[in-house]
This record gives C-alpha cells, structure tokens and sequence, in this order.
C-alpha cells in the first residue's frame, strides 16, 4: 500500500508544534532529518539532540488528501507557501531496505563479512555470516574495514579479544572466526547487544563469546583491545581501555 509524505522545511523552529499538529491530522509516522549540513556522532543512550535545521517528514495513509493536509498545516503553523511539499511513497519492508546494497565483501586475504544466506566466490574464505540489525557495523565504513584487514593479517592464533563499542559486534566475532579462543564485547547501547547475541547464534559462536553488560563485567586483561569509536570517547577512555 503506497502512502503520502508531506516533507516539511522548519530550518530553526521547535519541530514540536509541527509534530503535534501532523499527529493530530492524522499522520501515521513522523522523522526529522537534518536540513542543512550538521553530523551528530553518537548520542548517549536516551538523549535525542536536534540539528540546528531539521526537515520533518510526514507519513499519511493512502486515504488521506494531502493537498489539504498541507494547506491546514502551512496555516495552523503559519509557514511560507513553499515549505511544504507532497510525495508519493511506495510500501517496502523498511527496516530491510539497507540489504539492497548489501553484498559479500573481502576484508584482507581471507576473511569475507556476508548477509544472512550469500555466499562469497571464494570456496575458501573464512566467512562472517552478519546482520546488524539496528546496531552499528556492517564493514562499510572505513574504520570497521581498516580493523578487519589488521585482524585478518596480525591476529595471533588462540588469542583472548575485548571488543569495546561493540556494535553490531562484527569485530570480535571477526576475530573468533580468524582464530580468537575468545572474545568479549560490551556497548552501552541495547540494541547492539541484541544484534551481537543473533549474530553469534546465526554464526555458531556463542558459546567462545561474552557479553558484558556493564563495565564491571567486563574481565581480562586481554591480548587484544578493538574500540572502535570516536576519537573523543577513545580520549575519555583511555585509561580503563589501557587496564584491559
């Protein structure tokens, strides 16, 4: 079933009267996204900072008559004639969309991180079969691939791991893969948790790794710590990472 989106341009108002009012118009499901050109890298758990522009994004039933929608909205809110403008958007399964361009990739000689069900044309790879669901890491961006080569070529064999910020946990269960007798991953964010547990199961790796799910769970030392983070909580961390 497609739907009507009503993009709607704030730049620097409180989005919330328009959020209010889209809900009260009957709108399905609401997004923010930013308007101009602002990153926010890695919010705590809980907190939801807003760029200084935002463009909300306004989902309607198929049913719905978004000329008007759009007119009671550009009054009610008192926005410029142009602020609003309508879309159709077809039905998918969105919480999938990302696996589109998701594809087998090589990490160094031997290692290949893949999507649940392909299979790289190397018979001989070792394989990472990953879904991140809605956790950090699929090996795209440059850090996690950067970390992935370094595992495939230096990791020594029966090593003890420590996968700090874990993510989707495609590192320690990288390094599991590559020969690691354990890991441990710990992340403050829940979500991670949950796809590091599936991405285990879906591996046969469970039982060779750990989940902590505080920091005073954590244990070791280890003979090797992955924090792939940003560089101002690696500053932060600094000192606890270096007791690991």
């Amino acid at each position: 079933m497609p739907f009507h989106q009503l993009v709607i341009e704030l730049g620097r108002t409180d989005p919330g009267p328009a959020e209010r009012a889209c809900h009260a118009l009957g709108a399905i499901a609401l997004s923010l996204a930013d308007a101009g050109d602002q990153p926010l890298l890695e919010p705590a758990p809980g907190e939801m900072p807003l760029w200084r522009e935002t463009r909300l994004g306004a989902l309607f039933a198929d049913s719905a008559e978004p000329a008007l929608i759009a007119a009671t909205l550009t009054a009610v809110l008192e926005l410029p004639d142009d602020a609003i403008r309508c879309e159709r958007v077809a039905d998918r399964v969105w919480e999938r969309e990302w696996l589109k361009d998701f594809r087998p990739m090589r990490f160094g000689r031997r290692l290949w991180v893949c999507p649940g069900g392909q299979q790289p044309p190397d018979p001989a790879a070792i394989v990472l079969e990953l879904d991140p669901g809605l956790a950090f890491g699929t090996g795209t961006h440059a850090t996690t691939a950067l970390c992935l080569e370094w595992l495939d070529a230096h990791l020594a064999a029966d090593s003890t791991v420590l996968d700090y910020g874990c993510g989707s946990g495609i590192l320690a269960l990288a390094a599991l893969r590559l020969g690691a007798a354990r890991a441990t991953v710990f992340d403050i964010d829940p979500q991670a948790l949950i796809a590091v547990r599936d991405n285990a199961a879906r591996n046969a790796l469970a039982g060779r790794l750990t989940i902590a799910e505080g920091t005073s769970a954590i244990g070791g030392p280890f003979d090797l710590v992955l924090a792939n983070i940003l560089a101002g909580p690696l500053m932060t961390l600094a000192p606890e990472l270096a007791v690991h």
